[in-house]
Formats: C-alpha cells, sequence, structure tokens
C-alpha cells in the first residue's frame, strides 16, 4: 500500500462557505476535549449536487447519508486577499448557531510534494502571512483546525534543511492560531496507522511543536478502520509521553473507513464505504473527535481530478452503509448558504406550532433560525404524542414569494401554496414523546407559518 493520501483542493477551493444540519447529537457523553454539534456546510459540492439533481436515483442515498453530515471545510486556495475573510464567514455562520466548524488548513509551501494536490505558499514567509490572517478570524469560540494534511507524514521530497523550517513554520502556525482564538483546537499530520511508526510519527510530531497544539490527527483522506487508527493515535501518545509531551489526543478521519482497507486511491471504490458518523462523543478519552475530513464524493486524483466531486463514488461509499442516527434532543440550525449572505444580525430565531387535533398523534414547532436578504433557513421539530409514530408529515402553506429549494431529513411534496414533508425512512418512528427534525432552505421573506402534523 502506498503511504501517500490525496486531498480535496478543486472543489476546496471554490467551495462556497454555507451553513446546514447535523443530524446526529454529538453530546457531551463519554469524549476528549471537546463537546457540542458539529456544523454542516451545505453548500458542500455533495449538497449542490442533491439539489441540482433531485430525480437521480443516487440522489436519497447521498442526501441522507453523505450530504446531511458536518464534514471539514477546506482552505486551500493561497489568496491573502481573501481568506481573512472566507474564514470570518464560515465560523460566524458557525458561532452564529453555537455550533463547532472545522476547517482544514491546506497551503504550506510545496504541499503533497509535487502531487495531484500541488501548490500552496510561494514561500514559508507568505505561508505565516496567509496563516496570521486566519487566525485573526477565527472567533473565540471552539473551533477544531485539521492544520496541513501531510506536511508531517510526508516529507520525502525535503531536504533534512527543508524539514527543520517547515517544522518551525508548523509550531509558528500553531502559536499563532492558539493566539488568535484560545479556543480553538489544533491538530497536526500523523499520516495513519500503516505509513510511519508511532515512534517515528511521534519524533517529528515533537519537531513540529505539538507541544503547543492540542493533538494531532490521522487517516485524512484514507481508508483505516478506526480501531486501529485509534490504537495508533494512543502509541504516538506513549511515544510523546516518552518525550515528556503530555496531553495530547486525537481526531481520525471517519469518511471512508467503514470498509476495506488497500490501495491510497479511492477513485474505484472497491468494497470501501462511509464510517462513523461525524462526532464528538468517541466514547474514548483520548479521541477528541471522529470526523469527516475528506468529504466522501470526492476524487483523490487518480481516475478523476482531485477534489471534485462523483456522484457515483458517494453512492457507493453510501449505498450500503447504515443511516445516521435520529437526533434524540434538537440540534441548532446553521447560519446562510452562500459566502455573501451573512446571517442577519438583527434576527433571531422565532417559532410557531399548532397541535394536531386529539387522536392525530404528532406536533411540529417551525422555526426560523437565520435570515439573509432573499431568502433564509428554518428547522421543524416533529414530536410524537402519547402512542407510537410510524411516520408523519408536516404540511404548511408557503407565503407569497416563497419557495424551497433544499430539504434534509425528509422528502418535500409541494402542491400549489402547501409544502409537506415527510419523514424518510429512518427517522419516521418515533416512541410516544419522542421527536425528529428536518430542515430547510427557502427563498422569499422569512415568516413563522402554521404548521399541521399528522400521522402519514
Amino acid at each position: 500500500m502506498s503511504p501517500r493520501s490525496r486531498w480535496l483542493v478543486a472543489a476546496a477551493a471554490g467551495a462556497t462557505v454555507a451553513a446546514g444540519a447535523v443530524l446526529i447529537t454529538t453530546g457531551t457523553a463519554e469524549a476528549g476535549t471537546i463537546s457540542g454539534t458539529l456544523y454542516r456546510d451545505s453548500g458542500t459540492a455533495a449538497a449542490r449536487w442533491v439539489a441540482a439533481n433531485p430525480n437521480d436515483y443516487r440522489t436519497a442515498v447521498i442526501r441522507d447519508r453523505v450530504a446531511s453530515q458536518p464534514a471539514s471545510r477546506w482552505f486551500a486556495n493561497f489568496n491573502l486577499s481573501t481568506i481573512g475573510s472566507e474564514v470570518a464567514s464560515y465560523v460566524g455562520a458557525a458561532n452564529a448557531v453555537n455550533q463547532i466548524p472545522a476547517l482544514t488548513l491546506y497551503a504550506i509551501p510545496n504541499r503533497d510534494c509535487g502531487g495531484a494536490s500541488a501548490g500552496g505558499a510561494p514561500d514559508l514567509n507568505q505561508y505565516q502571512t496567509w496563516v496570521n490572517a486566519v487566525a485573526a478570524n477565527l472567533g473565540n469560540r471552539t473551533a477544531i483546525v485539521i492544520l496541513e494534511p501531510d506536511s508531517i507524514a510526508l516529507q520525502t521530497c525535503l531536504s533534512s534543511g527543508e524539514i527543520t523550517a517547515r517544522g518551525q513554520a508548523l509550531a509558528n502556525a500553531t502559536r499563532t492560531l492558539k493566539a488568535g482564538n484560545p479556543n480553538a483546537k489544533v491538530y497536526l499530520d500523523a499520516g495513519h496507522s500503516t505509513w510511519n511508526s508511532a515512534a517515528e510519527q511521534a519524533g517529528r510530531l515533537a519537531a513540529a511543536g505539538i507541544a503547543n497544539a492540542d493533538g494531532f490527527y490521522t487517516n485524512v483522506s484514507n481508508f483505516n478502520g478506526t480501531s486501529g487508527e485509534v490504537n495508533y493515535g494512543k502509541a504516538i501518545i506513549g511515544a510523546l509521553n516518552g518525550r515528556g509531551i503530555s496531553g495530547k489526543h486525537q481526531v481520525v478521519d471517519t469518511s471512508r473507513n467503514g470498509g476495506a482497507s488497500g490501495d491510497w486511491c479511492g477513485d474505484d471504490n472497491t468494497d470501501r464505504r462511509i464510517g462513523s458518523y461525524p462526532t464528538t462523543a468517541t466514547g474514548d478519552g483520548d479521541v477528541d473527535a471522529f470526523l469527516w475530513v475528506k468529504p466522501p464524493g470526492e476524487a483523490d486524483g487518480c481516475k478523476y481530478a482531485a477534489g471534485s466531486f462523483q456522484p457515483d463514488l458517494a453512492y457507493s461509499l453510501a449505498s450500503s452503509a447504515p443511516n445516521p442516527p435520529v437526533p434524540s434532543s434538537p440540534a441548532a440550525s446553521p447560519s446562510s448558504p452562500s459566502a455573501s449572505a451573512s446571517p442577519s444580525s438583527s434576527a433571531s430565531p422565532s417559532s410557531s406550532g399548532t397541535p394536531d387535533p386529539v387522536g392525530a398523534g404528532c406536533t411540529a414547532v417551525f422555526t426560523v433560525a437565520s435570515t439573509w436578504s432573499g431568502g433564509f433557513q428554518a428547522t421543524v421539530k416533529v414530536t410524537a404524542g402519547s402512542r407510537v409514530t410510524s411516520g408523519w408529515a408536516v404540511s404548511w402553506t408557503l407565503g407569497s414569494g416563497q419557495s424551497i429549494s433544499q430539504v434534509w431529513n425528509g422528502t418535500l411534496t409541494v402542491s400549489g401554496s402547501t409544502a409537506t414533508v415527510r419523514n424518510v425512512s429512518w427517522n419516521g418512528s418515533l416512541e410516544p414523546g419522542g421527536s425528529a427534525e428536518f430542515g430547510l432552505i427557502a427563498s422569499g421573506n422569512a415568516g413563522t407559518p402554521v404548521v399541521t402534523c399528522t400521522n402519514a
């Protein structure tokens, strides 16, 4: 197996900064040092494809098991004039709804050793200037920073002097990011369990300033099983402890490690599946999060251009995977669906709900989470009544000029001015008092309509 992993660049550099919904409640139980709800970007390539292809046979699977999930937003375009505003828009939208953004910074000079994702800053001085702009716009709440994939595990193209300089650059970047936002969680590259030995990787991490970081990440863009990666991480932690560097934690990329491992390239997707859904509730005190760093469906650069979204890849990864868990409590809804549409500072969430007639079996509450010029985003919480609900449908009348462009966690039909959202296969059965939630993006002026919930 080649040790190298490939990264998304093309799609990441051009993706719109947006927000969406999180399908799982990450909670606070049995996690590492992070607790809370991860932030999903509804403007990802997968989400855009779903919105543009509502009748494709692959759409339901990709929508429910890929586009519905939070994945890291890659900042891979070296542009000193825009990086600050790009980060501020993304982090600000996540902060507005009390969710945790995950950012992957990918602009180190000579990245990927000139491979399929070659590029980055022209030199280390300009790279530090780029990092300064990122740090200045990270806000002051929890944010997860995946710092420079491949930068430590892959050094075959660097001279000894260049390796030393890169380590110093990463250490400086870590200190800068932590100074800009002391609540940021910064993780360094540790490759994966079938690459460098734990002792070798610990030495490289130490040289790159892991002492100032929160920990390291493994398995980005690769296929190794979670248990093997966690064991590898614990071995690295032990080796770091032996060097006098303690208190470090691991993040594991589980975006496509639910099937077989094997050759590094995922463009053929032979017996490969999405792994654990993203969460901070890992059940392991050494592991801060299972993240989707490499968004499923984005190519590695073998058969297709690196970073391009390929629906066949996404469908192959997701078609045999289980559905994501249904949230047991409402998750905050994300914000504006475009970089140019910032959440309204004057708008506050509003709700309306009408209980069903006695015996109808469910109620629904419609909440406007955020608004922008020409559109809004909302969530609807469905709650079962005093008996088991095997399916539900929520209906309301669209206001003048309103239309719905995207729905997640439900199936939309529109008849005239009446919009109806029905449960999908995995969130229709509710115990008495149990709840499910779906979200939507709509154009037009925001409103809080009277909604009706009935057993489907």
